[in-house]
């Protein structure tokens, strides 16, 4: 695995995961940890990444980096608001999850 698909891999686990130890990802891709930490020195010149210290050590993504989340226009959220109150039971449920996987916050869980 070359430096530029292992730091792809990197970015893929971090944004599933959100949070990580060093050590963890060192061996789950086969490298040393020295190698990870140089990844992600490289990685933090383009991605919201933060080290921190203790227990290993580990490495965190911003809370607001969601690279492949889109999300819907003011308009497209009304629209379907608007459904919601004519829609039956089972169609509630569909655009209540449409609204919370790609509307605004309002509609998330808080965390």
């Amino acid at each position: 695995m070359s430096a530029n698909e292992r730091r792809a891999e990197i970015m893929r686990i971090m944004v599933a995961r959100r949070q990580e130890n060093m050590q963890v990802l060192a061996s789950e891709l086969g490298v040393s940890d020295r190698t990870i930490r140089n990844d992600i020195v490289a990685l933090t010149a383009e991605y919201p990444l933060e080290t921190y210290r203790g227990n290993g050590g580990g490495v965190r993504i911003a809370e607001w980096y969601h690279p492949h989340k889109n999300i819907m226009s003011q308009e497209q959220i009304s629209v379907l608001e608007q459904l919601m109150e004519k829609a039956d039971d089972a169609q509630k449920k569909v655009l209540d999850q449409m609204l919370r996987e790609y509307g605004s916050n309002k509609y998330r869980p808080a965390v």
